[in-house]
Order: structure tokens, then sequence, then C-alpha cells
């Protein structure tokens, strides 16, 4: 199945294009981007074909993975499921309620394959544990009384590749929240409302409310201090506490596993998935009611 990358910055020449380049099944044949020179450079580098025009690119290619800032990927992922392309995206995949809904609308119109790259749903360590904890009680069952999510990042210190301007525009409740959210959902089930308050600088805090009836807890910030930085996410209940494997992530080899369930579910043709357009949209829904809850004097 022929991949088409669209985006040409550190995340995709570090993650997307080289899990492109070596996941079974996948021809990665083409790039698009907004700079010619970064295009050409990468297409290269892999033996991809280098696109000036996203039109041109679209005809070109079976699936279209993005590696954008996400008001970038959203319209052109609209674009690309209205062309018949299966789609690949990142999280968030919009940043607003409305774009999210247009963009899942349309991709259940042009009934096209969907997967969104939550990093930490397709690792092998993590899915394992997921495994777990739903086997010792889980949302479905009255296991687990609650949980925690806490990423202390530094992507906005200076030098981070990472510190880029929608990043610091939208701070870590947009770039972060949706793999704590995400996760918290995937342990407790569906998020049925949220509270949001904000904390020193872009400290953000939310706490959820499943649909179980359950709580649970997210704090998260780009701007920790070096020694503070970390990640943790926990449930808790009867079964005891239940720890996500803590271990850092492969990103190229979960990206890998994502981009063979794209391909295994486009060729049987499934338009559904457990990380696809929908959820993508259900979690921008949490995230965009907090946003606005802090956006409130």
């Amino acid at each position: 199945m022929r991949f088409g990358l669209v985006g040409t910055g550190f995340w995709a020449r570090i993650t997307h294009a080289p899990a492109l380049a070596s996941t079974p099944g996948a021809e990665f044949t083409a790039v698009w981007g907004r700079d010619a020179a970064a295009t050409a450079t990468l297409a290269a580098a892999h033996g991809a074909t280098a696109y000036n025009d996203y039109g041109a690119f679209l005809e070109n290619v079976d699936v279209v993975a993005f590696s954008v800032p996400p008001h970038v990927q959203a319209s052109l992922a609209i674009r690309a499921a209205q062309a018949g392309k299966h789609l690949l995206l990142e999280k968030p995949i919009a940043l607003s309620a409305a774009d999210a809904d247009k963009l899942a609308a349309t991709v259940e119109e042009a009934g096209v394959s969907s997967v969104v790259f939550f990093t930490w749903r397709f690792n092998t360590e993590i899915r394992a544990w997921l495994t777990d904890e739903h086997a010792r009680g889980g949302w479905f069952g009255d296991g687990w009384c609650g949980g925690a999510a806490i990423w202390l990042g530094t992507s906005l210190h200076e030098g981070n590749p990472f510190n880029t301007p929608w990043r610091r525009e939208k701070g870590a409740l947009w770039d972060l929240g949706p793999h704590l959210v995400g996760m918290l959902w995937a342990c407790l089930g569906p998020v049925a409302a949220v509270t949001a308050v904000a904390g020193k600088g872009d400290v953000t805090h939310l706490v959820l409310r499943h649909q179980s009836g359950v709580t649970s807890t997210v704090t998260t910030t780009q701007d920790a201090p070096e020694a503070a930085a970390g990640t943790t996410v926990f449930v808790w209940g009867q079964a005891g506490r239940s720890i996500m494997p803590a271990d850092p992530v492969d990103p190229v080899a979960a990206l890998r596993t994502a981009a063979t369930e794209l391909i295994v579910g486009a060729t049987a043709g499934r338009v559904s998935h457990p990380c696809d357009v929908r959820f993508g949209r259900e979690i921008t829904r949490v995230l965009a009611e907090a946003e606005a809850q802090l956006s409130r004097p």
C-alpha cells in the first residue's frame, strides 16, 4: 500500500519517515511539505518522490500519514479523505471540536480507514499492561476506583526540538493532554465531563468524570524543571495500584505498529479502530471543553 507523508519537521524526520520506510506492506513513495527544499531532502533520503502540489501528491498515494501541526492537519486530512485516501493522523486531530467533528464526519462519509497515533497505545509493553489492567477490573467492572496521569515535560526549554510555535501557543493541554486523557479513557472508560484548573505558568490540572462514575486526574506542563521531568500514569482500586510501564517508548516501532494495523484494516475494508478518528474526535472534545473553561474570567 502506497504511503505518502505530509510534513518535513523534526517528528517527520525522526519518526514518521523511518517508520513508514520500514513497515512491511507499506511503500513509502511520496512526501509533501510547505518547504520545498526540506521536502526534497526528506524524500531523497528514503527514495520517495517530492511533491510541491498537494493534489498531485494525493493522486499518487493510498494512505496519507500526517506530521504537521494540528490546525494544519485538519484541513489537509479532510481533502485527503474526500479523495478516498486512508489516514494515519497525529494527535490531537484538530484544535477545536468543530474541526474535529468535520474531519470525523468526512472520514465516515468517505468510508476510509483511519488511525490516530496515540503513541502509548501502540507500544507492546503498555498494551500488555492495559490487558492486565482490564483483566483485574478495568473500567467495565468494579476493580478500579480512579486514576491519575502526570506528565511534567520540558519541551518549552530553549533548544528543545519540540519547542515549536503551535506548542508555545496551545500549551501542554493540547500537546501532552491527548496522551494523558486518552490513556485514562482506555483504562477507566469514556469521559463524560471535565473540570479544568490552571496552575502556575502553563501547568494545567483536569478532573475527569468517566461514564462509569469513577474519576481521574491529569496534571501536565511543558515547562517543568529538568529535575522534576517525568511521566506517571496509574489506576487504583480494590485490585491495588496498577502503574503504566515507565520505560521510554520507541516511537518508530510504535508507528510501525499503527501503520501495520491501518494497512490490515484498510485491506479488509474495516473503518473502525480503537484509536480511529472518532476516538480522536472525542479526545478533542474533552480538551476543547477544558480550554473553554480555562479561558473564562
